[in-house]
């Protein structure tokens, strides 16, 4: 009974997390769920006595996430900088 109970909140939480990727237009809020989403599939490995491949998913794709994330906020960064060094440039050529 506690088995499944566990198996449908991380269902809700996966499909949740899931469509939150696909819905969000922030890239880094669409990370973190992608994030939520492997980790509770690490779950459903660990539900199934595979613990060494939930640790391997953990660490091979949360790991991917985080450079995921590493490049949203380059991106996002990215224009903020371009716009101050043009103006500290233009500013100081004359």
């Amino acid at each position: 009974m506690m088995e499944a109970v566990t198996f449908y909140l991380f269902a809700a939480v996966t499909l949740g997390s899931a469509l939150g990727v696909v819905l969000l237009r922030d890239p880094w809020h669409a990370s973190l769920m992608l994030g939520v989403s492997l980790l509770s599939v690490a779950v459903y490995y660990v539900m199934l006595a595979a613990e060494f491949i939930a640790v391997i998913q953990v660490l091979v794709y949360v790991g991917g996430v985080l450079i995921l994330i590493t490049f949203a906020v380059m991106l996002t960064q990215a224009d903020e900088p371009v716009d101050s060094a043009v103006g500290e440039s233009t500013g100081g050529e004359p």
